[in-house]
């Protein structure tokens, strides 16, 4: 039982650790990477469609993403799209393919976004802590119902402690990494 509970709360904090990647990964540097556009939608036939289900998006080169819709008459509405993403990217038609060079990024700029990433860290951890207490709090129900001891409990809350740091250390060495690749230019 304990070590249902253990896992349990294990996966969830791998979940949080992961959305925490995808939250990261839509934070703009200037570096261009196709992942930075993943959550614009276009309208494709009267339903709004992830951008790369009617575009392949890939980047040619450090600083330019190259957007290439599949269909010819998209390439107005990706266009579109793009430049009304609030990226702060200015998309240039060339044929049928749409170049999105990435603006290099002010030291303003910069110093928010490192804050924005510092905030969705603390997302992370706080919701690590969120499992950990329901994972005690599970753990204590088992203790009143006497299906474990009090031995039982204190090694698994012990266990569940060393899950938490472990992730927790995670969160940190994801938002230094972030850090690092926000400031430098």
């Amino acid at each position: 039982m304990i070590e249902d509970i253990k896992k349990d709360a294990e996966s969830r904090m791998q979940k949080s650790v992961e959305a925490l990647k995808g939250e990261f990964a839509k934070i703009r540097t200037g570096r261009a990477h196709s992942s930075l556009l993943d959550h614009l939608t276009v309208e494709y036939y009267g339903a709004d469609v992830p951008l790369n289900q009617v575009a392949n998006v890939v980047a040619s080169d450090p600083r330019t993403l190259l957007v290439t819709p599949f269909e010819k008459q998209m390439v107005p509405v990706v266009e579109k799209v793009i430049l009304n993403s609030g990226l702060g990217l200015n998309p240039a038609t060339a044929g049928n393919a749409i170049r999105v060079p990435m603006p290099p990024l002010t030291e303003e700029r910069r110093k928010d976004l490192v804050r924005v990433v510092r905030g969705e860290a603390e997302q992370a951890r706080v919701a690590v802590r969120n499992i950990r207490r329901d994972a005690n709090n599970d753990l204590k129900t088992l203790l009143k119902e006497k299906e474990i001891s009090e031995d039982d409990l204190r090694r698994g809350e012990d266990q569940i402690q060393k899950l938490t740091d472990r992730f927790v250390a995670d969160v940190d060495a994801l938002l230094e990494k972030k850090e690092k690749e926000l400031m430098e230019i």
